[in-house]
Parts: structure tokens; C-alpha cells; sequence
């Protein structure tokens, strides 16, 4: 079917009441949007966020959150609800509205503060803080307000992770340092109750038993020594009645019958008892011995037993004292076996001690390290060396209001209106199922005309629809904008309808996003 622009022009005007209603309808609800809506000022701070004024090669702070963190982390604190309740009573945002509750207080305060943090380029950037209210004066105090709390807000943060750290690493150092106290002390209550089995003096241990075990040989061989001796002395008494030598000066007698006795005692050894040279040296021994008698003036053998027996005497005390050695010098033998012995446990135990107290010099002196860098850190930002925050472009209050733009509300009613009457116009015309022009009638029957006579109206009709066309415009350009400003004026303002019907059907946060005026 080809376009016919005369038929369109046609259907145009015929449809252009409707046209003009709605156009009417919505460019007079946009104009009275547009100047009905109260005017909000938003007065605007500009922060730097700079580098901090020390190298972190040379010092370098304790705080690792970056500008972007800490910024998030200050915009949460200043939106709580006690921080929100608190500007708002400060500086009575809310006193014309005394039955608003908390709650809405609070949406509506964060509705208002507006953070933008760029992203910042080398840890710089600028931040802008701004505040909607409905005079330039609270939107500057406020927005001022809030930047002080940012400032503040940013030292406590710094200054409290830093103070932090450095308590942190002080707490470490101190219980690093009674851990160390008692490590020592365990060390030490080891040491002396296994002093005689420490792996430090196991060479001198092994040393002195060397030298035990050669003087215990020693002591054996003096005793082996003494014992054989007693037994000489003991059978060369049995068998002469005397001893060898004399304790005292001999005479030539005494000489001559000792040089007998020794000769009767080889020759004992060789001869038989009934040998006539045993027979007579015993004789010339018995004839000596009665002249030394007669010298001596008593009997010489019984003073040859005295002799005798104090010999036996001192040689079996020095037997007893060797005995008395050597049994000293077994029970030290045993002892450092057995302390050679435990030794091998002792130094794994050892070690495992000196190990933890090795660990724990170790964790103490890092603790130290990083308290001197804790200390640096918090003496760089309670200094404020370190990154920070600073205004350079307080809030003024502004010489016009930022919102509502209501030369775009107004267009944007003029806009509603077109293409409401354009959907309407479509909407019609697919669902009118009429026939108009010659063309329809052979598209919907089939066959082709002679010729076609449109309805001709009478004068009267057309001065009848004429009058009604111009009487529904005029109703719609001049009694339905008088009749919503009645309503406005008279009944309950425009704005706060269109609030409380958001409110009803939840759709509050949508009117906040777009129209954010309305929520002032």
C-alpha cells in the first residue's frame, strides 16, 4: 500500500483534539513540575589527596591502606546513622518536618551527601564533597561541616593504625622478652641438674676416663706388687724364722748368721733335710743364734717376729689403702660411664632448649626491627609527613540554585506529549478496522470501484465539530493547568503527592535517582 500524504494530512486534523490534549496535558504538568519544584543549592568542597611528603625508600609509614580504601572507609563512617542524626539536628535540616522518622531522616541525609572520588593517578587525586539543601547557606555549612569530619576523620584513622602497629610490636617485644627470660631459665635449671653429663664436657670427661682407667692399672700392678711381696716375706719367715734384713745396725754375729740362715735356706732348696751340709749349717745357725741371744739379752726370735710383723703391718696398710684407691677409682669410673652414657640424650635435649631460645632471639629481634619501623611510621603521621588529605577549595554558598533544570523538565513534558500522541495516533489507527479510501475497499473485498462519494457534512456539523474541537482545547490548555494549581495551592502541594504516591507503591529511591528536588 503506497503512502498517501492528503489522506494522513486528513486523519491529522481529524485526530488533532486528541493531540492537543495530551500535549496540553503533559507540556502544563511539566511546566508546573518545572516551576512548582522547589529549588535545591549544593554548595561543593574540593579535597587534594597527596603523596606523602617522605619517600617510603627512606621512611616509610605504617599505614598501607591507599588513599581510594581510606576514603571508603571515611564516606562509611560520616553516613552512619548516629553521624547523620547528629548534622541533621546541628543544623536543623528537618525542623519543618517534625514527624519525620528516623529513618527517612537518615535515607534523606544520605541521599544529599555526594562523595565523587576520581581515580587517582600516583596516590594523587582530587575529591569533591557536596551537600543538597534548599538555601546556599546550610549547603555550604553543612558541606564544610563534613569536610572537617573527613579531615579528622583521616588523622584518627592514620594515626590509630599506626598507634596500633607500634602497640602491637611493643606487646610482642615485651612477651618475646619474658618467653626469652624463661627459656634461659629452663636452660639453666637443665644445666645444673644434668651438670656432670653435659655435652661441653664430655671430651674432659672421656680424658679423665683415660687417665682413671691408666691409674686403676696402676693401683692393680702396686698392689699385685705389695701382695707378692707379703707373700715372699711371709714364706721366707716360714721357712728361716727371720727376715731378710734388719731394721736396725746388725753386729758381725748378727751379719754372720744372717748370711747362715740365707745359705741354709738355699741350700734347703737344693739339699735334702738329712744333707750333711744342711746338718751343718743348721748347726752353725743354731750356735749363732744362741751368741747374738746372749748379745741381745733375750730371745732373737721373738724378735725377729717383731720385725716380722711390723713389715706385714705396713705393707698390708698400703695394701688396704690401694684396695681403698682402687675402689675410689672403679665408682669414678662408674659414674662417668654413666654420665657418658646419658650425655647423647642430654645434648638432644639441650639442643631442642637452645633451639626455642634460638627461635625465640630470632622472632625478638625481628619484633625490634619492626617496632623501630612501627615508631618511624607513627612518628611520620602524627608529624603529617605522610599521605594527607587537605582542603583547597572550601564550599561557598552558590549564587543559583543546582536543581531542578527545569527548562529540561519543561521539554521533557513537550517530548511526552509528541510521543504520547504518536503512540496514540498508531494505536488507533491498528485498531480501526474501518473502511476510508478506495484503496481499503479493494484490499478488504476484492473488487474494484467505478468511483467512490465521500460524506459530505452539512454547514451546521462542521461549525458543531468545529466548536467542540476548540472548546476540549481551550478546556485542556487553560482549565486543566488553573484546575492543578488550584489543587497545588488550595489542596496539598504537587510535589508532596507525587513523594507520598512513591512512598505508596515503593518507588521512592527511583523518584530520588531522577528527581531528586522532589525529596528535599
Amino acid at each position: 500500500m503506497h503512502f498517501d500524504l492528503r489522506f494522513s494530512f486528513e486523519l491529522l486534523l481529524r485526530r488533532l483534539p486528541y493531540i492537543v490534549i495530551i500535549m496540553g496535558v503533559c507540556t502544563a504538568g511539566g511546566f508546573l513540575i518545572a516551576y512548582t519544584l522547589p529549588a535545591v543549592y549544593r554548595a561543593e568542597a574540593r579535597l587534594l589527596v597527596e603523596r606523602p611528603v617522605i619517600p617510603d625508600e627512606l621512611a616509610a609509614s605504617t599505614v598501607r591502606s591507599s588513599g581510594e580504601e581510606l576514603l571508603l572507609a571515611i564516606q562509611q563512617r560520616l553516613t552512619t546513622r548516629d553521624n547523620l542524626m547528629e548534622v541533621s539536628e546541628r543544623f536543623g535540616l528537618h525542623e519543618d518536618s517534625p514527624g519525620l522518622s528516623p529513618d527517612r531522616i537518615v535515607a534523606d541525609m544520605r541521599r544529599r551527601i555526594v562523595i565523587v572520588q576520581p581515580p587517582f593517578q600516583q596516590g594523587t587525586g582530587v575529591v569533591t564533597v557536596s551537600f543538597r539543601a534548599p538555601d546556599p547557606d546550610s549547603s555550604a555549612d553543612v558541606t564544610n561541616a563534613l569536610v572537617s569530619q573527613i579531615l579528622a576523620q583521616n588523622v584518627e584513622l592514620r594515626t590509630s593504625a599506626t598507634g596500633g602497629t607500634l602497640n602491637f610490636f611493643r606487646q610482642e617485644v615485651d612477651r618475646l622478652s619474658g618467653e626469652i627470660a624463661t627459656q634461659n631459665a629452663r636452660i639453666m635449671e637443665f644445666k645444673n641438674a644434668h651438670r656432670d653429663a653435659l655435652p661441653e664436657s664430655l671430651d674432659y670427661r672421656r680424658s679423665r676416663q683415660a687417665a682413671e682407667q691408666e691409674r686403676l692399672l696402676q693401683v692393680d700392678r702396686e698392689l699385685a706388687s705389695l701382695r707378692d711381696r707379703r707373700n715372699r716375706l711371709t714364706e721366707l719367715y716360714d721357712r728361716t724364722g727371720r727376715l731378710a734384713a734388719s731394721v736396725q745396725e746388725l753386729t758381725p754375729e748378727q751379719t754372720r748368721l744372717e748370711e747362715l740362715r740365707q745359705e741354709l735356706a738355699s741350700a734347703i732348696v737344693v739339699y735334702a733335710p738329712d744333707n750333711p751340709r744342711v746338718r751343718a749349717l743348721r748347726t752353725q745357725v743354731e750356735a749363732l743364734e744362741r751368741v747374738v741371744e746372749r748379745q741381745l739379752g733375750g730371745d732373737a726370735s721373738s724378735r725377729g717376729i717383731g720385725v716380722f710383723d711390723l713389715q706385714m703391718a705396713d705393707i698390708d696398710g698400703q695394701i688396704e689403702f690401694l684396695a681403698e684407691q682402687k675402689a675410689g677409682i672403679q665408682r669414678a669410673l662408674a659414674e662417668l660411664e654413666e654420665t657418658i652414657a646419658a650425655t647423647p640424650a642430654n645434648a638432644v635435649q639441650l639442643s631442642s632448649l637452645e633451639s626455642d631460645q634460638d627461635n625465640l632471639r630470632a622472632q625478638y629481634n625481628q619484633a625490634v626491627a619492626s617496632l623501630a619501623e612501627a615508631t618511624m611510621g607513627d612518628r611520620i603521621e602524627v608529624t603529617a609527613q605522610g599521605q594527607r588529605i587537605s582542603v583547597i577549595e572550601p564550599a561557598a554558598p552558590p549564587s543559583a540554585p543546582a536543581e531542578p533544570n527545569r527548562k529540561l523538565i519543561a521539554a521533557a513534558g513537550i517530548g511526552a506529549g509528541v510521543v504520547l500522541s504518536a503512540a496514540l495516533m498508531f494505536l488507533l489507527e491498528l485498531l480501526n478496522s474501518k473502511v476510508r479510501r478506495p484503496a481499503e475497499l479493494v484490499s478488504a473485498l476484492g473488487i474494484t470501484p467505478f468511483g467512490s462519494v465521500p460524506y459530505v457534512e452539512t454547514t451546521g456539523e462542521v461549525i458543531r465539530r468545529r466548536l467542540g474541537a476548540v472548546g476540549m482545547v481551550l478546556l485542556v490548555l487553560l482549565g486543566l493547568p488553573l484546575a492543578l494549581y488550584s489543587i497545588h495551592v488550595a489542596v496539598r502541594p504537587l510535589d508532596r503527592m507525587v513523594v507520598s504516591a512513591a512512598e505508596r507503591f515503593g518507588l521512592e529511591d527511583s523518584v530520588a535517582r531522577y528527581f531528586p528536588s522532589l525529596m528535599q
